[in-house]
């Protein structure tokens, strides 16, 4: 019985880990939006560094629920 509980709180600490990823994409494209409006020339050379940018921090946001997931099968 603890155990099962142990690892339903194991799950839930493992998938904390996509608010992180949550609040970085949603910095990485506020701080682009800013950018593009203060130099609108620039943007587009940087549209690739987002995309990049992005999905490194998603990647990181599904890292962490698969993980959840592993820890609830487990």
């Amino acid at each position: 019985m603890e155990a099962e509980a142990a690892k339903y709180l194991g799950a839930g600490l493992a998938t904390l880990g996509m608010i992180g990823s949550a609040i970085g994409v949603g910095n990485i494209f506020g701080n682009f939006l800013n950018g593009a409006l203060r130099n609108p020339s620039a943007a587009a050379s940087q549209v690739g560094n987002l995309f990049v940018g992005a999905a490194l921090a998603e990647a990181l946001g599904i890292l962490a629920f698969v993980l959840g997931i592993l820890i609830l099968n487990a």
